[in-house]
C-alpha cells in the first residue's frame, strides 16, 4: 500500500512561482515508482503535468507546462516537487500527485492509467 500526501498549494497572482511537494510512505522503496503529477481544473478532465522515473534524471512534460514546471524527487527523503514558475490562469487546479511501480512509457504514464496510487490532491489558484 502506498500512500501520497499533496502539499504547497494555494493562492498566487500571474508570473508568480509555487512550489509543491508529495510525500511518499509505502512497503517498498520510493525509487521503485515511478512518479507523475497531474491536474484537475473545475468542470474539465484530468490532464498530465510531469513524470519521473526512478532515476531522477528521466523526465516528462505536458506541452503546456515545458519550460515553466520542473518536476524532481529526491528518493532518500522520498518526496516529489513540481517547481511551478511564470504560472497563468490557466495553470489553476487541483495538483495530483501519482505513483506507479516500475517502469512505463512516457505515453502509458501520460494517460493516467499506468499509476496504481493517488494523492487527494493540492489546490492551486492563480489570479489574473
Amino acid at each position: 500500500q502506498v500512500h501520497l500526501v499533496e502539499s504547497g498549494g494555494g493562492m498566487v497572482q500571474t508570473g508568480a512561482s509555487l512550489r509543491l511537494s508529495c510525500a511518499f510512505s509505502g512497503r517498498r522503496p520510493f525509487s521503485a515508482y515511478a512518479m507523475a503529477w497531474f491536474r484537475q481544473a473545475s468542470g474539465k478532465e484530468r490532464e498530465f503535468v510531469a513524470a519521473i522515473h526512478w532515476k531522477p534524471g528521466t523526465t516528462h512534460y505536458a506541452d503546456s507546462v515545458q519550460g515553466r514546471f520542473t518536476i524532481s524527487r529526491d528518493n532518500t527523503k522520498a518526496t516529489l516537487q513540481l517547481q511551478m514558475t511564470d504560472v497563468t490562469p490557466d495553470d489553476t487546479a487541483i495538483y495530483y500527485c501519482a505513483a506507479g511501480e516500475g517502469w512505463a512509457p512516457r505515453a502509458s504514464m501520460s494517460t493516467g492509467r499506468f499509476q496504481k496510487y493517488w494523492g487527494q490532491g493540492t489546490q492551486v489558484t492563480v489570479s489574473s
